[in-house]
């Protein structure tokens, strides 16, 4: 079975459930899940509204990061959803998950591919703030 069981960038919500269930493995002893929510502050400033976009090469972009990961690690499976469009506070934005032999690998691995997906994905977060501003980040938070 390949190691990457489910990549996805998605205008609709996001399901822990379903990023856990695609992973599971019995070959696996340890399995790590991060889950990035949608929060009510950044850089010290409110926001009150979030939106995903994403590059149209960025499905291909997250399969090749997830190549690299699965490559370098060995690890059982691995996961990565994230989401586009409007999100509210709270909201998950995105979802990666990795199950190895040993929680160390999956640890690893787990953060490699969530901090690899945030460098190299061409998602971006535009936020805006209870002050009126507005910012674009380059890659997803």
């Amino acid at each position: 079975m390949d190691v990457i069981r489910l990549l996805g960038i998605r205008d609709t919500s996001l399901s822990v459930e379903e990023v856990l269930a695609a992973v599971g493995d019995h070959a696996a002893g340890g399995t790590t899940l991060f889950v990035g929510t949608v929060r009510e502050q950044d850089q010290g400033k409110a926001v009150t509204r979030l939106a995903y976009s994403a590059h149209p090469s960025a499905a291909d972009e997250l399969r090749a990061v997830a190549e690299k990961v699965a490559a370098e690690y060995p690890i059982t499976a691995l996961a990565a959803v994230h989401r586009v469009g409007e999100l509210a506070l709270g909201e998950i934005a995105v979802i990666v998950a990795v199950a190895g032999p040993h929680r160390g690998e999956a640890f690893e691995a787990s953060r490699k591919l969530i901090d690899t997906l945030k460098a190299e994905v061409p998602i971006w977060k535009h936020q805006e703030f209870a002050d009126g501003s507005t910012e674009w980040v380059g890659a997803c938070d």
